[in-house]
Parts: structure tokens; sequence; C-alpha cells
């Protein structure tokens, strides 16, 4: 992940790629995605089995609808 002072400073970037300017969101965007369910989850030694419960399914469709 790259952190820019701003869109305008990004799209500047020499290896800026406009198929992926969708992506350009702030911090706090992504502060919010990776402090859910599933990432404060990563950490339990049932993770992978976690992910298949009922509760990790809701975690993951949580992520994913943020990412939408």
């Amino acid at each position: 992940m790259n952190l820019f002072r701003s869109e305008e400073h990004a799209r500047r970037w020499t290896k800026f790629n406009p198929d992926f300017e969708k992506t350009l969101k702030p911090v706090s965007f992504w502060l919010d995605v990776f402090s859910g369910g599933m990432f404060r989850a990563r950490n339990r030694p049932d993770f992978i089995s976690w992910l298949r419960s009922e509760e990790g399914k809701k975690a993951v469709q949580a992520t994913m609808a943020k990412l939408q």
C-alpha cells in the first residue's frame, strides 16, 4: 500500500495505474476495513476453521461489503 498526501499526488506518481483508481481511499477508510472482525480474528489458533463458521462468514461478508 502506498500512502500519498492527496489523490492528485497519487495520480502524478510515475507508477500510477488508472485501472486501480477506485482503490484511492482515505486512510480512515482503510483503517475501518482492516480493523474489522475478520482481521481482528487472525490471531485465533482456529482462524481457518473459524472463517468457515457462521460468525466467520459474517465477518468476511462485512469486510467484502466495505470494499464494494
